[in-house]
């Protein structure tokens, strides 16, 4: 494939920014470079205009710099929030990626930051916090702090008795048989008192019979 050198004029992620001399392919500088006004030929005329791409380049990098200062101390004290879901354990499914990062920045704190400045040195598989680095220059590095929460509610736990109520309700159960065993105890006395009645009326009714009347006896026979 032929390859053709180009001057940058605009700073092109991954080729190079103003004023940079790169090679490409010379389809890609006919039919998307030079028709963006990305680029231009390196020509004895265009040479002369790398002073002004290189100082539109110096002028470019500190007011990027000097951006990405401020957003880094602003970044510093936030706390991003990424709800995840999570099994019954308290498990996350999958990992917190950069691009999640990335969204939660614009929605939350509305800071639009490409995804790839982002750079997670450990998979984020856990909840609670932890530090992610943003690179947002090749002189400005920050940690941004994130909050991992589950967007699955926690189970609800029903806490058991306390000992104390345990052992009252162990006292009533034993009162409670105590107390229905107790008119067990009448009844034996009823019958024992019947009884005793029936002996006693009988008894007095023996005692009450008349005693029987002597038969008169014969009269001796004369001798």
């Amino acid at each position: 494939m032929a390859k053709t050198e180009v001057i940058l004029t605009h700073n092109i992620v991954g080729l190079g920014g103003e004023s940079d001399q790169v090679k490409v392919a010379a389809g890609y500088a006919r039919n998307y470079l030079y028709p963006q006004g990305l680029a231009i030929p390196v020509t004895g005329a265009n040479k002369r205009r790398l002073e002004v791409l290189k100082q539109r380049r110096g002028e470019r990098e500190s007011h990027e710099l000097t951006t990405m200062t401020e957003l880094s101390k602003s970044l510093s004290k936030l706390i991003c929030v990424i709800t995840v879901k999570t099994g019954e354990d308290g498990k996350m499914f999958g990992t917190v990626t950069t691009g999640m990062i990335a969204d939660q920045l614009k929605t939350q704190f509305e800071v639009t930051l490409d995804k790839r400045k982002v750079h997670l040195e450990h998979p984020v598989r856990t909840l609670g916090e932890h530090e992610v680095e943003l690179r947002l220059h090749a002189d400005v590095v920050t940690k941004l702090k994130i909050r991992v929460e589950s967007s699955t509610p926690p189970p609800v736990l029903v806490p058991p008795p306390p000992a104390e109520g345990r052992r009252e309700e162990q006292r009533t159960e034993k009162r409670g048989r105590r107390t229905d065993a107790a008119p067990e105890k009448p009844e034996k006395a009823d019958k024992v008192e019947r009884a005793d009645t029936g002996e006693r009326k009988q008894r007095v009714i023996r005692s009450e019979k008349p005693a029987r009347a002597e038969k008169p006896r014969r009269s001796e026979k004369p001798e």
